[in-house]
């Protein structure tokens, strides 16, 4: 009971925290005069990948890497398979060109360099991670030139100026709920899965991963509940490129990431791979460009048979 306690507690300070980090950068950047696409791109994802970063670090450097490689992992089969899906049977989306001319494609290459560089030594060097994190560096100069509209802004409401002092408090109260949260999370999950016997990867690719994409699934069902469009395929996708190319890549950088659990090689990032192709015909078939509660079903589906599998 007080592992599940840690849990919980972790989960809300990570998303306090991460809130918070995101109005003080939003701020920051707006008494900058950074253009808000650039604040769209870089500030608003790097902090509301933030939970998730935290904890891989936290993570590999306590000597638990599968939890670090799980949540990631784990996060990215959630966006799609359980914040999308519930998004999509919630009200359909209509899907942007730059799906596949940019996101998607982006995605998969992310993806297959991130199993190719761990399957075969099992390892996420530091060297990978400075390569993972170039790719990252090199995609966002690509959208900043030449795809102005690939991200929309999900909370408009946040992009207001606030005083200095405020600021410096967010960042503050952000950064150390952060490190609070990431303490409690894998206290609990570590402990968690000591006492019913599993890895720590199989905590981190359920439990763990599932918190670290409460963000994302609260603000994409508040989304449609107000009727707004705002949050799309593009910035779940985004989220899972951020994962795999900042997280990964940066956590692997501080620390070299190895894997404990064979599991995460021979079953996980082949579920991973396999939801994030299964995105595309989703796209296209029934109707063009347009995903709707059929295709949610099918996402739901496929997410519940992908934990069956790893619990049972």
């Amino acid at each position: 009971m007080g592992n599940l306690l840690f849990i919980v507690l972790g989960l809300i300070l990570l998303i306090a925290g991460g809130n918070w980090l995101l109005k003080s950068a939003v701020a920051l950047s707006l008494r900058l005069f950074i253009p808000k696409i650039v604040i769209g791109m870089t500030v608003v994802s790097f902090a509301t990948s933030a939970p998730e970063l935290i904890v891989s670090i936290k993570a590999a450097l306590d000597g638990f890497p599968d939890l670090s490689l799980g949540n990631v992992v784990g996060s990215n089969i959630a966006n799609l398979g359980l914040v999308l899906a519930i998004t999509v049977i919630l009200g359909s989306i209509d899907v942007r060109k730059s799906f596949y001319t940019t996101d998607w494609p982006v995605m998969i290459v992310a993806s297959l360099m991130f199993c190719g560089f761990i399957y075969f030594d099992g390892e996420l060097q530091r060297y990978e991670g400075i390569i993972l994190v170039s790719f990252l560096f090199v995609f966002l100069v690509y959208l900043l030139r030449f795809q102005k509209t690939a991200v929309v802004d999900e909370m408009p409401e946040d992009d207001v100026p606030l005083p200095l002092y405020k600021i410096v408090l967010f960042l503050g109260i952000g950064g150390i709920a952060l490190w609070g949260g990431s303490e409690l999370l894998i206290d609990g999950a570590v402990g968690m899965a000591s006492t019913f016997g599993v890895s720590d990867r199989v905590i981190g690719i359920t439990i763990v991963s599932v918190g670290t994409s409460i963000p994302e699934l609260a603000a994409s069902v508040i989304a449609v509940l107000k009727k707004e469009k705002a949050i799309s395929l593009g910035n779940l996708i985004g989220s899972n490129i951020f994962n795999l190319l900042a997280v990964l890549g940066i956590t692997s950088i501080i620390t070299p990431i190895t894997v404990m659990d064979e599991g995460l090689l021979s079953k996980d990032i082949f579920w991973m791979l396999g939801i994030s192709f299964l995105i595309f015909p989703l796209v296209f078939f029934p109707k063009g460009l347009r995903l709707g509660w059929r295709d949610g079903l099918v996402l739901l589906a496929f997410y519940a048979t992908f934990i069956y599998m790893t619990i049972k």
